[in-house]
């Protein structure tokens, strides 16, 4: 009996069709390839960011879910104390891809061949102001209401003997130096010479001073009666807050020159004067993720990213570029402008 016929592909033979039987082969493997075994999606890195204590509630809660949502980039972060951070980054105990301050300052440590040229650049792209936030619960709640209605001068209700105030550390977080600026600003703008001395007793004061981290949560549980926060942080929360004049708040670029009257010199440290409150973000320059850093700082910057920062109770402002051009992601080159 005869075998059935077996068919057999031939890609190197040597009859008259074999040449013909090979292209066709060959082309075939090609749509296989291009057509229906496609390689998977290859996943994207972790993007790490380091941000100012006073955007933990935006940052979790909206932009990163936003970034994720809009990018499939997957993010995690660490807030604290925006001179903390920059201390930690510099010694290596953190390596975020992006740090978003709230004060340009802090960049100071990373900057320049002796730290390493961590930072070469920034931007800063929104500004906030200092208020008086209060608790609810605090039996000074209807003093507190007083003032922001402008019933009671609101230094006078925090030189309370016994009222409970919180504020961060100068040393480590730029709202503590701010707060000593408002302070001393509010003495000038009130002619009460013995205003600051009067709410704040001594810069470091012990008793007041707590991780911005937590200063939010201590105020809405009632361990504290008040605390100077940026606006963003009381309207996150919910709790009810004292205005304050632009010439004292910092939250006004055009007062510039006012806020410039006062100033803090930190241990061991040079002069430092008032300035409007400006957040500002670069991309480090050791970053293991620096396109991941390009895809978030993009969407910081751009139209979803400004708008969930309105919403939060941050003023976006025109971008202000500061460093070296040369080291900016090609798509970020349009805000280098400013």
């Amino acid at each position: 009996m005869s075998q059935p016929a077996r068919h057999r592909w031939i890609v190197g033979g040597k009859g008259p069709g074999s040449a013909l039987l090979s292209c066709a082969l060959l082309a075939g493997v090609c749509v296989l390839a291009a057509c229906g075994s496609a390689p998977a999606t290859v996943p994207k890195n972790t993007v790490n960011i380091a941000y100012a204590g006073s955007l933990v509630n935006l940052m979790e809660h909206h932009l990163v879910p936003g970034f994720e949502h809009a990018t499939g980039y997957p993010a995690q972060g660490k807030g604290a104390g925006s001179t903390a951070l920059a201390n930690q980054i510099k010694s290596k105990l953190i390596q975020p891809d992006v740090f978003i301050s709230a004060s340009t300052g802090a960049y100071k440590t990373l900057q320049g061949d002796a730290n390493g040229n961590l930072v070469t650049w920034y931007m800063s792209f929104a500004a906030t102001s200092m208020v008086i936030g209060y608790s609810p619960k605090s039996q000074y709640a209807s003093q507190f209401q007083a003032a922001a209605n402008g019933g009671t001068p609101w230094y006078q209700v925090l030189e309370t003997p016994g009222l409970r105030l919180g504020r961060t550390d100068p040393a480590l977080d730029p709202k503590g130096v701010n707060t000593l600026y408002t302070v001393q600003l509010a003495a000038i703008y009130y002619q009460q010479t013995g205003l600051a001395q009067g709410v704040l007793g001594a810069n470091n004061n012990p008793a007041q001073i707590f991780p911005e981290e937590d200063l939010v949560a201590r105020l809405g549980s009632g361990q504290l009666d008040a605390g100077f926060f940026y606006l963003n942080e009381v309207k996150d929360a919910g709790l009810p807050y004292i205005a304050l004049p632009a010439q004292i708040n910092l939250g006004d670029p055009t007062e510039a020159t006012y806020y410039a009257q006062a100033s803090y010199t930190p241990a061991g440290g040079t002069k430092q004067t008032g300035k409007p409150i400006l957040y500002s973000v670069t991309i480090l320059s050791m970053a293991k993720n620096a396109v991941g850093g390009d895809a978030f700082v993009k969407y910081l910057l751009g139209s979803a990213g400004q708008g969930l920062l309105t919403a939060d109770g941050i003023r976006p402002i025109a971008i202000a570029f500061s460093g070296d051009a040369s080291k900016v992601p090609a798509d970020l080159a349009q805000y280098t402008h400013s």
